[in-house]
């Protein structure tokens, strides 16, 4: 395979550049239009047949709901949400019919919604919707739509969440309420906990993999014993999920 290789920075490429023959590296930021139209036309002009689509960019936007200033939902759903669409809009187009695939970086939290990360798990559920609404849209052209959806692993966006601790204990103010900043102290420490523990990024890599090359793409991919766990969970009355969550992350 040709691997077009989404990067934002001319650092990235020129290594990304020297990790394989056949990967290829393009500028694309999925929150600017005009960087996505010219990734696709740099494609298109390629030659190179589209055999499937990968959108795994995303970031997390983490804080007590109360005091999340809009404009960082809106950021937060600008990359994970709209971005991944825009991104699958402009490039579908150039899959092969009965054979393409459209693969989706989700997260189990598109299925748990965890305190104090809401509005990462908003757009992972809003992910987990567009996944389940185009794959059957897609069907009747024989394009596969498939959701990976992982527990922890480890990435650099990790370390990018804990470069944000200082901004949100910030935002709570001298006024706040009194549990929110022991809450988010256990927050910080479950994700660096979680960091240690993620699962390690091949098993992601091999998944899109299936995804993309397997007679029979699944719809979904739980990856990691956690996500497993949180799909139980998810599934449980409201009251007793409530309960399992706060107890399993000794928050008030």
């Amino acid at each position: 395979m040709i691997v077009f290789a989404g990067v934002r920075n001319q650092r990235d490429a020129d290594r990304l550049a020297h990790e394989h023959e056949n990967v290829r590296p393009i500028m694309l930021d999925v929150s600017d239009a005009e960087s996505i139209d010219r990734a696709a036309g740099e494609v298109r002009a390629s030659g190179v047949a589209l055999c499937g689509i990968v959108a795994n960019a995303g970031i997390a936007i983490g804080g007590p709901l109360e005091h999340l200033p809009i404009a960082e939902l809106r950021r937060q759903f600008e990359v994970n949400v709209f971005g991944l669409l825009a991104l699958t809009q402009a490039f579908v187009g150039q899959l092969a019919p009965r054979t393409g695939r459209v693969v989706f970086v989700g997260s189990i939290s598109g299925r748990l919604s965890t305190p104090y990360i809401g509005p990462y798990s908003a757009s992972k559920f809003a992910v987990r919707a567009l996944a389940d609404a185009l794959r059957i849209e897609l069907a009747p052209c024989g394009i596969s739509v498939s959701l990976i959806e992982p527990g922890s692993v480890k990435t650099p966006i990790w370390q990018k969440g804990r470069a944000a601790r200082d901004v949100m204990l910030a935002r709570l103010g001298p006024d706040s309420r009194s549990h929110y900043r022991g809450a988010l102290e256990r927050i910080f420490a479950i994700t660096e906990a979680e960091e240690r523990g993620g699962l390690p990024v091949e098993v992601v890599a091999r998944a899109i993999l299936h995804a993309l090359a397997s007679r029979k793409p699944r719809a979904s991919y739980v990856l990691g014993t956690p996500a497993r766990l949180g799909t139980f969970l998810a599934m449980l009355p409201p009251v007793w999920r409530d309960r399992a969550l706060r107890a399993s992350m000794r928050l008030p």
